[in-house]
């Protein structure tokens, strides 16, 4: 699976209902952002089978950075059945972040 790059319009719809998503919000302009992004797609390559994940441009979807109180970026979110359950500020390694959501899953 490939990370969606979700909009305000879509963003509910691409959230899923059930199950896990892990939501990152960002910027092109942003260097941490540009630096996690592989993290991200390395996490979704092994993880794509049970967790979902999505990127939000902040500048570009600034609605939905706004209604998750996102201030700093990169933020990253992880939402279990449409629901915002925890939350990563900055980057973190890749075994930071599957500890994360493994944390979450049991």
């Amino acid at each position: 699976m490939t990370i969606c790059h979700t909009t305000d319009t879509t963003f509910k719809d691409d959230l899923k209902s059930e199950g896990f998503t892990l939501v990152n919000f960002w910027a092109p302009w942003c260097a941490p952002c540009r630096s996690f992004g592989p993290v991200l797609e390395e996490f979704d390559r092994e993880y794509s089978n049970e967790v979902r994940s999505l990127k939000v441009n902040v500048d570009e979807q600034s609605n939905t950075a706004n209604q998750f109180g996102v201030m700093s970026i990169p933020t990253t979110i992880l939402f279990k059945n449409g629901e915002p359950i925890d939350k990563i500020i900055g980057v973190v390694r890749i075994e930071e972040l599957k500890q994360f959501i493994t944390d979450k899953k049991n």
